[in-house]
């Protein structure tokens, strides 16, 4: 059997990345000014982009985390969605914004969201670095996203595949 490396193909660079960054928390800032802000990252691919996005903020905002995985190694959803691990900040009465590296399916994110809304926040919405719609199944409003796309596997700047690439500065697509 032969291996083949795979083509790593530029979608965003550091560049681009940061500056759509700083635009989405200007937006971000304006629309939360004076309300309690509660950024929940999904654990793991929105680490990095959580990251950078909160030190951009104005405003101030509690972070905390949950774990949710639907991929597990491979380049399709399994469909379904894992959740070990949830935030330890009550949510109730605070605007809540999921922060997503990338919306595919959407399934890990309909699923948060209604676990979520059983604890009853001010508001629920969706803030996603990459929306893609190539193979949206669950009918998921992104409020904030960065970066729009139709297809193409996507890695780097946090997102992975089988826990390698997460570390790249920019956006690619992975040719296999």
């Amino acid at each position: 059997m032969i291996m083949t490396t795979p083509e790593l193909v530029p979608i965003l660079t550091k560049e681009e990345i940061h500056q759509k960054i700083i635009d989405i928390a200007g937006k971000i800032s304006c629309d939360y000014a004076g309300k309690d802000l509660l950024l929940i990252g999904i654990l793991k691919g929105a680490f990095i982009f959580l990251s950078d996005l909160v030190r951009h903020l104005s405003i101030p905002a509690q972070i905390d985390f949950v774990r949710a995985s639907s991929y597990g190694d491979t380049m399709s959803s399994s469909g379904t969605i894992a959740l070990p691990c949830t935030v330890q900040i009550d949510v109730r009465n605070k605007h809540i914004l999921l922060v997503e590296d990338i919306v595919d399916t959407g399934l890990t994110l309909s699923c948060l969201r209604k676990y979520f809304l059983l604890q009853e926040p001010a508001s629920i919405k969706i803030c996603a670095f990459i929306d893609k719609y190539e193979r949206r199944e669950a009918d998921v409003q992104v409020d904030y996203a960065c970066h729009t796309t139709h297809e193409g596997f996507l890695v780097g700047y946090g997102l992975d595949y089988a826990e390698n690439y997460r570390g790249l500065p920019g956006i690619y697509h992975l040719k296999m």
